[in-house]
C-alpha cells in the first residue's frame, strides 16, 4: 500500500504539471505498465480528482480543473517555488503585496506537515526588483540552509568565493540575520565573527558547511531596518537606502521606454518623444553611465557634478577610441568628486 500510494501522488504531481499527458509516457515516467496507470486513474477519480481521457494516436489524461478539486499536491521543489515566488511578490509593484500573503497562507494550509515546515522556514525579504536580464541563479538547496539558520539563530560556517575563479573560496564564521533578493540576485546579511562588521553575501557564491554552530543572540542591524540597510550597502551610503549622487536630465525617449529601465529613478513625459529622468547612482561617473546607456540625446539639468562626469567620459571614450584630438588624456584631468566609494561587500 505504501507503494502505491507514492504511486498516486507522483501520478498527481505529473498530472498537474502538464495538461496533457499520453497514457505511454505516464507509464514510462512511473515506471509501470499502461493497465496499472489505468487503475491508478481509477483509483484518483475515487479520490475526488476529475481525471479525463481523451482520445488520440496514443490517448492519454488530463486532470479538469473545477471548484471540487482536492487540495493541490506540491513536490519539495514546487513548494519552495511557490514561497519563494509569493514572498517577493513585494517587488513587482502590483499592489499584490496583501493578497500574495494571504495566498500564500491560504496554500500552506492545505500542504503535508513536512512542506509547511520547509515554506516556514523559508523566509525572504524582497528589496529591488530584478533589472532585464539574465542573473546568476543560487541553487535551491543553500537558500533552504541559509533561510533555516536564519530562522535557527544558528552560526553559520561557509565557504565563499568573494572574486575571482569559483574554487578560490575562503572559510567564513557568520551569524545569518536575513535573506534577501536585490536587483535578481539572492544576499545573506550577516556578521561576520571574523571581521567583526556587517556583510552582504551572494547566495550563489556560498558553499555552506555542516552542522552549523551555537545559537547566537541577534546583533541590532544598523538602522534597524533590512531594507533601507541593504539599499544602503549598494548605493554606498551605509544604511541610509539614499543614493549617493543623484541628477536630473532631460531625454529624447517616450516616458514608457525609459521607465522600464530606470530602476527606482523617477522619470516624468514631457512629450510623445520627450521625458524627465531623476536617477542615483553610488558615484557621478556611475550615473553618468547610467544615463548614456539609454542611447539618446541627453540635456543635463543638474547638478554641476553630474555635468563633469559627462566631461570625465566623454575624454574617457574619446581616448578609447584613440581620438587624442578630442582632449588631453584622462590621466591630465581630475576626476569629479565621489560622494562616497564603491558599494559595501564582504
Amino acid at each position: 500500500m505504501p507503494k502505491t500510494s507514492a504511486r498516486l501522488l507522483s501520478l498527481l504531481s505529473l498530472l498537474q504539471a502538464r495538461r496533457d499527458w499520453p497514457g505511454a509516457l505516464l507509464a514510462e515516467r512511473l515506471d509501470v505498465s499502461a493497465r496499472t496507470v489505468r487503475r491508478d486513474v481509477d483509483r484518483l477519480r475515487e479520490l475526488g480528482y476529475p481525471v479525463l481521457a481523451f482520445k488520440g494516436p496514443e490517448g492519454g489524461y488530463r486532470l479538469d480543473a473545477g471548484a471540487e478539486l482536492p487540495p493541490l499536491l506540491f513536490d519539495d521543489e514546487q513548494a519552495v517555488a511557490l514561497a519563494i515566488a509569493l514572498q517577493t511578490a513585494t517587488t513587482t509593484g502590483a499592489g499584490i503585496e496583501e493578497a500574495a500573503a494571504r495566498a500564500l497562507n491560504t496554500v500552506r494550509q492545505v500542504m503535508p506537515a513536512r512542506l509547511r515546515h520547509r515554506v516556514d522556514t523559508l523566509r525572504v525579504t524582497a528589496v529591488e526588483r530584478a533589472a532585464p536580464g539574465a542573473h546568476p541563479q543560487a541553487d535551491s538547496t543553500v537558500l533552504m540552509a541559509l533561510s533555516a539558520a536564519v530562522r535557527a539563530r544558528e552560526v553559520l560556517r561557509l565557504d565563499y568565493a568573494a572574486a575571482g575563479p569559483p574554487e578560490a573560496k575562503s572559510p567564513r564564521r557568520v551569524q545569518p540575520h536575513h535573506l534577501v533578493t536585490w536587483g535578481g540576485r539572492w544576499y545573506l546579511v550577516a556578521w561576520d565573527l571574523d571581521r567583526e562588521d556587517w556583510r552582504t553575501f551572494r547566495a550563489d557564491r556560498i558553499t555552506p558547511r555542516t552542522p552549523t554552530g551555537p545559537r547566537f543572540t541577534p546583533r541590532e542591524l544598523p538602522g534597524g531596518d533590512v531594507t533601507a540597510f541593504v539599499a544602503g550597502r549598494f548605493r554606498g551610503t551605509g544604511g541610509t537606502g539614499t543614493w549617493p549622487c543623484r541628477g536630473e536630465v532631460i531625454l529624447g525617449l517616450p516616458a514608457a521606454a525609459v521607465s522600464r529601465y530606470a530602476r527606482d529613478g523617477i522619470v516624468e513625459a514631457l512629450g510623445p518623444n520627450r521625458c524627465r529622468l531623476v536617477l542615483g547612482s553610488w558615484s557621478w561617473p556611475g550615473l553618468a553611465a547610467a544615463v548614456g546607456a539609454f542611447d539618446t540625446d541627453i540635456t543635463v539639468v543638474g547638478p554641476a557634478e553630474l555635468r563633469d562626469a559627462f566631461a570625465l567620459l566623454a575624454r574617457r571614450y574619446a581616448d578609447a577610441a584613440g581620438d587624442r584630438a578630442a582632449g588631453p588624456p584622462i590621466g591630465h584631468t581630475a576626476n569629479p568628486t565621489r560622494a562616497s566609494s564603491s558599494p559595501a561587500g564582504p
